[in-house]
């Protein structure tokens, strides 16, 4: 009867021991805090994300309007100028029109900083 009472003792505490003790990743977050922020977020109402067709009309708008200057290799190094300052004015105005048509939400972003 006696070691009876002294194992159910012994379980009761283990079980108590068990039950107080804090999982591993609670006891690892004990030095840290959870830090959240409202981030905005842009969502681009496009389907050319990465804006090839404006991209590509300035490039063609461009090397067209380069191979009206010069002559002989300097019709060609304006035709490839022209093209690339096309190409880049095109990715920019497309960029900026698309800024202007997208909508923003707002997200909730949480993550862990050691004190």
């Amino acid at each position: 009867m006696k070691s009876t009472l002294l194992a159910t003792a012994a379980i009761a505490l283990a079980s108590a021991a068990a039950f107080s003790t804090p999982p591993a990743e609670a006891q690892s977050r004990r030095s840290q805090h959870q830090v959240c922020e409202n981030v905005r977020v842009k969502q681009i109402n496009s389907k050319d994300d990465n804006r090839l067709i404006g991209t590509g009309v300035g490039a063609v708008a461009g090397g067209l309007l380069g191979n009206q200057v010069g002559g002989g290799k300097g019709k060609t190094l304006a035709t490839v100028a022209g093209a690339v300052g096309g190409g880049y004015a095109g990715n920019q105005i497309q960029k900026n029109h698309q800024d202007k048509n997208a909508s923003y939400t707002t997200e909730r972003r949480c993550h862990w900083v050691n004190d």
